[in-house]
């Protein structure tokens, strides 16, 4: 018998072909978890209703698909899907059911499916994005409590989100994982230069990436810019779709100057990443409000040193002068400068092998062997030989 064997876990949330960085963690983890125990996933049906998606697609058909057994069945707004994943789930009898956690919308489904399974002993584990959403409704807090009731243990990323942890259930049993590099991003396909080439840029270049929201700053990087021109010919590009009109984003822009700033409008598939981090320099993320962000581990998974607003959890993943720099909030003075300095002092060079030197520490097998280790402490009754 190997030592695994007898071990089962279930993940349950977006997984393919729901796009973005929820569905390529999920994935990530269960794959890096797949050496350590059997694992299957049930994923949606409908994620957002469409009325709560600003969004074109909610999908990306064209990302691979998970290694292990996953299961379209789950419907954010539909009851009777949530009985059937329940049973599901049931079949299978886990030890552990993982679930990404990052917005109250989804706690009746979510809470729904797995109190069955904990009654009979298996342990449900959050891994936290956000245990207070960026933008708050009036019924978040009543839906977070609902989740952590049916809930068991932690991973959390950030010092931003253990503080919340502590506020809402002080003694919730968690474990503190760096969040894992984007490593899948880095396939080697794109030198700088052909990446350059190809995306017609030179000289230097800034990234903005993502989907656009209020609270991601946006706005005080535009701002920015026109203080960062005068003094440097640097290239923003802002790459993601927006979630909300950008008639603003656009205005702010041409203030800067013809051809300073750079818009990709939609989303951007995983095979265009590798590219557009190659050809550019630094990520910049001037967020006003986080926890913390993806981005800043898909910019390191392909060397690019990021600039960062200290909210939330964002600053935590910067090291100072060797992974990337800080600024306050909303201060576009300080982001200009710090942009400027970051180019007239050619830092990039420099942050590089510091860069280099975090992969191991935030890999997916880190975070597996962490996620094994919470389950044990959780001593699951059943599916954990």
């Amino acid at each position: 018998m190997s030592l695994w064997e007898g071990r089962r876990i279930a993940l349950l949330g977006p997984l393919h072909p729901w796009r973005g960085g929820l569905a390529q963690y999920l994935q990530l983890l269960g794959e890096a978890l797949e050496a350590r125990a059997e694992v299957r996933a049930v994923t949606f049906t409908r994620q957002y209703p469409s009325l709560l998606f600003p969004g074109t697609s909610q999908l990306d058909a064209a990302a691979p698909r998970p290694r292990f057994p996953t299961v379209a069945m789950l419907d954010s707004i539909g009851p009777l899907s949530w009985r059937r994943s329940a049973r599901h789930l049931e079949a299978f009898a886990p030890g552990a059911v993982i679930l990404k956690w990052w917005m109250p919308f989804f706690a009746p489904a979510f809470a729904s499916t797995v109190a069955a399974l904990r009654r009979r002993g298996t342990r449900v584990v959050l891994v936290c994005d956000n245990l207070i959403a960026h933008e708050p409704r009036f019924f978040d807090a009543a839906f977070t409590r609902w989740m952590l009731r049916e809930s068991d243990g932690y991973l959390v990323m950030s010092d931003a989100v253990e503080r919340d942890l502590d506020a809402l259930r002080p003694d919730a049993v968690r474990s503190r994982v760096p969040h894992p590099f984007y490593a899948q991003c880095d396939r080697a396909r794109w030198p700088r230069e052909s990446a350059r080439q190809h995306l017609g840029l030179h000289g230097d270049v800034a990234l903005f990436f993502g989907y656009v929201r209020d609270y991601k700053g946006l706005d005080t990087l535009l701002e920015a810019w026109p203080h960062v021109r005068a003094r440097r010919p640097v290239t923003l590009v802002v790459a993601g779709e927006f979630y909300e009109r950008p008639e603003r984003y656009r205005a702010l822009a041409a203030r800067a100057g013809a051809d300073a700033v750079r818009f990709i409008d939609r989303y951007i598939p995983d095979e265009e990443v590798e590219a557009l981090f190659r050809a550019t320099d630094v990520t910049v993320l001037p967020y006003r409000s986080a926890t913390q962000s993806g981005v800043t581990h898909v910019a390191y998974a392909l060397g690019s040193p990021v600039i960062t607003t200290r909210v939330g959890g964002l600053a935590e993943t910067v090291r100072e002068w060797e992974t990337g720099l800080t600024v306050p909030p909303e201060a576009p003075g300080a982001l200009a400068e710090a942009v400027v300095g970051f180019f007239e002092q050619g830092l990039g060079a420099a942050m590089a092998p510091h860069i280099a030197a975090s992969r191991e520490t935030h890999s997916w097998e880190a975070l597996a062997r962490s996620t094994m280790e919470l389950i044990d402490r959780l001593r699951p009754t059943r599916g954990w030989a």
